[in-house]
């Protein structure tokens, strides 16, 4: 099957066992020749090496370039200094969710968005209009994405920075294995782990390099089916499947990413403030009573009325427990609250947990 983007990578997943299948127009690795829970624990107990390229890359280069990202997203860019990140929600005009994305301050009049399968591309075009900024979307610069609390020891000996003092959101331009790079301290798994963002030419070598250098820490390459499992497990949410167009940030708990006093303007700015105190629906974490996955379509009940849906599940081999998200009215999203679950192959009991699940104190991915 062709696609309209491709992974430099591609071959390397084939080699072990991948048939590729789309995400973002690119042929991504969604299950390798390999027990994914192994990959799983992987993460949780040395580190796993995914490929992220799919992801979609924007430069915006010029003096008002970070005038322009302080319009799409809903944090406030100005208290972002270069060399630092943060995760950010871009919203419609009737602050809908749209996108989200991890916004990078590279450089002086250099912004770079990192983001999936919303609609950030048409967001950034629209604020740019009649602004001293070039938007340059990157297909060249590859993303992956090393996770799990050995991935800062695998890597420092190959870097010369100092990898051990990068803080979460921060990231510099260095080498590794003697390739130009930039290592990001971010990540889609709840613990310690990396981004490095390198271009074709360069991001072959750095991914046999991790994986060399790793064999002894018990690394491993991980799956598209292994990140949506901890990400779950994490209380990361996934667009447009956690959250759509119809969900403000409150309803899906994703206002800390909202900067309450922010002046600037943004897209959708005056709807999303507005919708403080009147959320209808709450993304909420559960885990279910039962040994087995349950439905990913599968229905919310409460005392025999529909109340919502299943949006991400999960059986997690770290905790041994059947998980989900799920999208539920929000008066019945108090923790502890006993619910049903009905599905097409599965029905059972299930109790709403905090998100994250697993490490609820996000310990481990900023220590």
């Amino acid at each position: 099957m062709s696609y309209k983007r491709h992974s430099a990578l591609a071959k390397r997943h084939q080699s072990l066992g991948a048939e590729l299948g789309e995400w973002n127009d690119m042929g991504v690795a969604w299950e390798y020749s390999q027990d994914v829970n192994d990959e799983h624990m992987a993460v949780r107990t040395a580190a796993a090496l995914f490929d992220v390229s799919g992801l979609k890359k924007i430069h915006l280069l010029g003096p008002d370039a970070l005038a322009v990202a302080d319009h799409v997203v809903t944090r406030d860019m100005t208290k972002i200094p270069v060399g630092c990140s943060v995760y950010a929600i871009i919203l419609n005009e009737e602050g809908g969710f749209t996108d989200d994305t991890i916004v990078f301050n590279l450089a002086p009049n250099h912004v770079f968005l990192v983001h999936g399968g919303g609609t950030a591309m048409e967001q950034v075009e629209k604020s740019a209009k009649g602004k001293n900024v070039i938007i340059q979307f990157d297909d060249d610069l590859h993303d992956i994405s090393f996770q799990g609390p050995k991935a800062v020891d695998v890597l420092a000996p190959h870097t010369p920075i100092d990898i051990h003092a990068i803080k979460y959101f921060h990231q510099q331009s260095t080498t590794l294995f003697g390739r130009n790079c930039i290592i990001s301290r971010t990540g889609f798994s709840g613990e310690r782990g990396y981004e490095i963002f390198a271009k074709a030419d360069d991001i072959v070598a750095i991914w046999d390099g991790i994986l060399e250098h790793g064999k002894s820490e018990n690394v491993m390459t991980g799956s598209f089916n292994c990140i949506d499992a901890i990400r779950i497990e994490a209380g990361l949410l996934f667009y447009p499947f956690d959250m759509d167009e119809s969900n403000s940030p409150w309803e899906v708990g994703l206002g800390f990413a909202v900067s309450r006093d922010k002046q600037a303007d943004y897209r959708g700015k005056e709807a999303c403030m507005d919708a403080i105190g009147k959320e209808k629906v709450k993304v909420c974490g559960i885990i279910a009573d039962t040994d087995r996955v349950i439905d990913a379509d599968a229905e919310v009940f409460k005392d025999g009325k529909k109340i919502g849906v299943v949006t991400g599940p999960n059986f997690s081999p770290a905790l041994n427990k059947s998980l989900a998200i799920v999208k539920i009215v929000a008066e019945f999203s108090a923790i502890g609250t006993e619910l049903e679950i009905k599905g097409s192959t599965n029905n059972c009991a299930a109790t709403v947990h905090k998100l994250p699940i697993y490490n609820s104190d996000k310990t481990n991915r900023t220590t």
